[in-house]
């Protein structure tokens, strides 16, 4: 007969404490946040497959299909960069290039992405209540819709670099990273405004009119330059290190160590609000939608 010790008494009446704390652990809003993330990661390909068939979708029986943006883009800049310069008493052949480069960044890469993460998870509304899948994956497909309307914007820049035969050098690589921090700062955008704009439906309207405001007090169809000393202050505007980031290397020239630590931290700061957020109303969206 075997004589149980008080040790493995009290490891037996501990199993069913540890088992419920597992479960509950299991089960809590960062728990499943983080299940949601690693099931994104799974399904990435599913995600940017939807994107693309958005765009597919989007553009069905048109000739030219994306590239009616492009050329949108490309008469908005002829027009405004001949007006601009007038009144702004520059140069057209330095100023066309910063400005085709500053509205196609704008356009698709702040003002687009910002708008279409507040509808995020609205937008799939039919998918949410029909389909069991990751809600972190419709950031991704919105991040690779925005990827694809930019490619095609970009040619606009590109075509005016060749026309004043410019060439920013080996200093253009140097916007592949910050592309790659826009994208990460769009799929936080996502979770962010994407969980706001599901609760509160004004949201979305007042995002879209604070942007208004933000393009106007931006370097986007004026220069930092511009303001003389006083350019220090954009320094404020969290739009303004993210812009340049991207801007100054493929304009040819390198951001300061300032700029990107600025951009690095705006990003991250948002991220932590993001993800406390999404954590936070994650097992809600789907009453909310």
């Amino acid at each position: 007969m075997s004589v149980s010790s008080p040790a493995s008494d009290v490891a037996r009446n501990d199993a069913p404490h540890r088992q419920v704390s597992r479960d509950a652990l299991r089960g809590s809003p960062a728990a499943r946040a983080w299940a949601d993330w690693k099931e994104t990661r799974r399904l990435w390909r599913l995600g940017v497959r939807l994107g693309w068939l958005d765009i597919r979708l989007r553009y069905r029986g048109s000739a030219l299909g994306p590239f009616w943006l492009t050329i949108t883009s490309a008469l908005m800049v002829a027009s405004m960069g001949v007006l601009y310069s007038k009144l702004f008493h520059m140069q057209l052949a330095s100023y066309l290039p910063f400005l085709s480069l500053s509205l196609t960044l704008w356009s698709v890469g702040f003002s687009s992405l910002i708008q279409e993460s507040c509808t995020c998870f609205l937008d799939a509304e039919d998918m949410v209540r029909s389909v069991r899948l990751p809600f972190l994956l419709y950031a991704v497909r919105v991040v690779v819709r925005n990827a694809i309307v930019f490619a095609h914007n970009i040619v606009v820049p590109l075509g005016v670099f060749a026309l004043y035969h410019l060439w920013p050098g080996m200093d253009a690589l140097l916007a592949i990273p910050a592309l790659v921090l826009w994208g990460l700062d769009g799929f936080a955008a996502c979770m962010l405004f994407g969980s706001l704009c599901a609760r509160f439906r004004d949201v979305a309207p007042i995002i879209g009119a604070l942007l208004q405001i933000v393009f106007y007090v931006t370097p986007v169809i004026w220069m930092p330059q511009q303001l003389g000393r006083r350019a220090a202050y954009l320094l404020y505007n969290p739009f303004y290190p993210l812009l340049e980031i991207v801007r100054e290397p493929l304009l040819g020239h390198v951001p300061s160590l300032q700029i990107w630590g600025i951009a690095l931290a705006t990003s991250v700061v948002f991220w932590l609000i993001a993800v406390r957020s999404f954590i936070r109303v994650r097992s809600r969206l789907v009453f909310w939608i």
